[in-house]
């Protein structure tokens, strides 16, 4: 039950409307050869689809929900009871204004295989889809990583450390594949703390892949790729296959808190298939590849189950938001009803924004950088990345019952509504997915003239 009563209800099933596919382009054609780091030639930036899980585990598997609680049989034990959170995406590539989409989107229940833990994110690209596709698929990964090698370290300092390896990383594969698109980014962590030291929890049975050290990030993008044939479960909880890495089993024993995992020889040969470019001769989308073998086992492609944590009912926990953002992505969270941003827009009209830029023998023209970007920080624009940094701006919020819900979207609604006007509009609506839909209408009857990606996290509280 939310803030003053309100109920909080399970999102619709969605998926990624077929307008904004790649379908009509697959990477796997002589057409359209696969670019580094999994990426297609289409015109479209592609986030993973939205499914919804059999029961409320969704083993941290990347835009999934977990089943809805509609009735007093569906909320048994069975059903996670650190579902504290629901989350409502809606996007559009507003067609009267864009010939593509060039944003993306990512959510994830369980982050970290700890129940009750999430992760929200969106990208806004331009000069291509590239990096915001990439960032879509992959920055959860980064995120984790970071986790699980530095546990000791402040969460927003891992945040500042993921956005400049993956600024890093994207970089890299602009040079070896000939594009140049960057991406704004806001990105939201809800933790689970104990206490007033900070210290959060972990899942035992995670390891880091290396990402931090600038090791495995090939294996990752053939198993996050969208690519026909090469399609992998992405798992928020670690996805790395039999492979070692994020999500590998550590050397304690199977148990409610550790991850279990189990590949036959087939899941096996056809992981290093995707690793070699090869196709899958199945042509069966991994979104519906998830599915009991028995008591112990979830089926996936690449054979992975990640069973997260459960810190329990302990009164001490708390729930503290991190937010991580470069451009003019924002996230605002309605706390009593009023609107707090939690980012900070990175724009070219930004004095001090303006002065570093000078400063580093860059000029600003028109509120636009050398009078061609009109944001200040983004991930990716190598051209121009001595002055366009991906230094993230980065936020702490403890969580209390006065938080009803976050909106996490693109600048396509913020150019057309202020914060506590998206508060007021949508503060009624219970279901976020409704809510975000809501939003999205609104700017598009506003005359927004950019590519739509909102995104509603509703909080629920003891």
């Amino acid at each position: 039950m939310g803030q003053g009563g309100i109920a909080v209800t399970s999102p619709q099933q969605t998926t990624t409307p077929t307008s904004i596919s790649d379908y009509d382009s697959p990477a796997n054609s002589p057409e359209m050869p696969r670019r580094p780091g999994g990426l297609s030639d289409g015109p479209n930036a592609r986030s993973k689809t939205i499914t919804v899980a059999d029961s409320g585990d969704t083993f941290g598997v990347l835009n999934r929900h977990p089943a809805p609680v509609d009735t007093p049989e569906k909320s048994s034990d069975q059903q996670s009871t650190k579902v504290t959170f629901r989350v409502g995406v809606s996007e559009d590539k507003n067609k009267r204004c864009r010939r593509t989409m060039e944003d993306a989107h990512s959510f994830v229940y369980d982050f970290a295989g700890v129940k009750g833990q999430g992760y929200f994110a969106v990208f806004d690209g331009h000069a291509g889809k590239h990096a915001a596709e990439w960032c879509g698929q992959n920055f959860h990964e980064y995120l984790l990583d970071a986790i699980l090698t530095h546990p000791d370290q402040p969460i927003p300092d891992l945040m500042n450390k993921t956005f400049h390896v993956v600024d890093s990383r994207l970089s890299h594969l602009a040079q070896a594949g000939k594009t140049s698109s960057g991406c704004t980014a806001v990105t939201a962590f809800l933790r689970l703390e104990r206490g007033d030291d900070k210290k959060g929890y972990l899942n035992s049975g995670l390891q880091p892949r290396g990402l931090m050290e600038g090791r495995g990030e090939e294996e990752l993008e053939a198993q996050t790729a969208l690519q026909p044939g090469s399609r992998r479960s992405s798992m928020g909880g670690g996805t790395s296959g039999q492979m070692g890495g994020a999500g590998a089993p550590g050397n304690g024993s199977s148990s409610s808190g550790s991850l279990a995992r189990r590949m036959s020889s087939k899941r096996i040969k056809d992981f290093v298939k995707s690793l070699t470019g090869s196709t899958s001769s199945s042509n069966k989308d991994d979104d519906d590849a998830v599915a009991e073998d028995d008591e112990d086992v979830i089926k996936a492609e690449d054979g992975t189950k990640v069973e997260a944590i459960d810190p329990g009912e302990n009164p001490s926990i708390k729930r503290v938001l991190y937010t991580a953002n470069v451009g003019d992505a924002r996230a605002v969270i309605c706390r009593g009803g009023k609107a707090v941003r939690l980012t900070y827009d990175h724009k070219g009209s930004d004095a001090q924004e303006a002065k570093r830029i000078t400063d580093a023998g860059g000029f600003v023209m028109n509120n636009r950088v050398n009078g061609v970007l009109a944001v200040t920080r983004s991930l990716g624009d190598s051209s121009m990345k001595e002055f366009v940094v991906g230094s993230p701006y980065t936020t702490e919020t403890a969580l209390d019952e006065q938080d009803e819900f976050l909106i996490v979207a693109c600048d396509g609604l913020w150019d057309v509504c202020e914060d506590q006007e998206a508060v007021d509009l949508i503060r009624q609506i219970t279901d976020p997915q409704d809510a975000s839909k809501y939003l999205l209408d609104h700017a598009m009857s506003n005359y927004s003239t950019d590519n739509l990606s909102v995104m509603v996290i509703r909080f629920t509280h003891a």
